[in-house]
């Protein structure tokens, strides 16, 4: 069986989301706006409801969907959230009022690279959720981590980028260069002697990474 039809066989059985966070997901495949593939985030979900944090941190909100889908989940969680892009920040701001999160959800505008000051009056967190510049996701991990508490996981969403990490001839210059750092970010994460790392052939891939220790 192909793994299209799989997927397809597995989208089919995922609840309907409500109505609101169905026009956001519209929104994001009409404005061409990257959020989580739906078999993805279920089982980034599904992790989040064993783990159950009381606080996390998201490098790249987008229009606010994969916070949304949290803060549904996790009635009880602060959730803060970091995007470079205005224009979708003040999206995904009005999109946290409209389903009524704002006294859950944390809006930081601004280059992540950047923000780890005021970030860290936030901590430490329990979940760390990176989805933002895949070429900086080791600066975002080393910035990051220093506020992950004690028993905390970072989860990191793309890691098998369209299945490209498995290609061996790409023909553009510029992706080929991303794939190699994202490649890199995968045998650094596996190898790194603070985790254990597990990567889940999910969605476009998520990396599971958790304190040794």
């Amino acid at each position: 069986m192909q793994n299209k039809q799989i997927l397809d066989y597995i989208e089919q059985l995922i609840p309907e989301r409500n109505e609101q966070l169905r026009e956001i997901e519209e929104c994001a495949r009409q404005n061409e706006v990257p959020i989580m593939e739906l078999v993805g985030i279920e089982a980034l979900l599904q992790l989040l409801r064993i783990q159950q944090p009381k606080k996390i941190l998201e490098v790249g909100t987008a229009i606010g969907y994969s916070a949304l889908r949290m803060a549904e989940v996790l009635p009880f969680s602060q959730i803060l959230t970091i995007e470079r892009d205005e224009h979708r920040y003040l999206v995904a701001k009005e999109n946290v009022k409209k389903l009524k999160k704002e006294s859950q959800i944390i809006l930081l505008q601004g280059d992540a690279l950047e923000l780890d000051s005021a970030v860290e009056h936030y901590g430490p967190f329990d979940a760390i959720f990176i989805d933002a510049a895949k070429g900086q996701y080791q600066k975002f991990f080393n910035l990051y981590s220093q506020f992950l508490s004690a028993d905390g996981i970072v989860y990191t969403d793309n890691i098998l980028f369209h299945g490209l990490v498995a290609e061996r001839e790409i023909e553009s210059r510029n992706l080929r260069q991303l794939v190699r750092k994202i490649r890199n970010y995968n045998q650094w994460l596996m190898e790194n002697q603070e985790y254990h790392t597990a990567i889940l052939p999910v969605g476009d891939g998520i990396a599971i990474s958790k304190k040794r220790g």
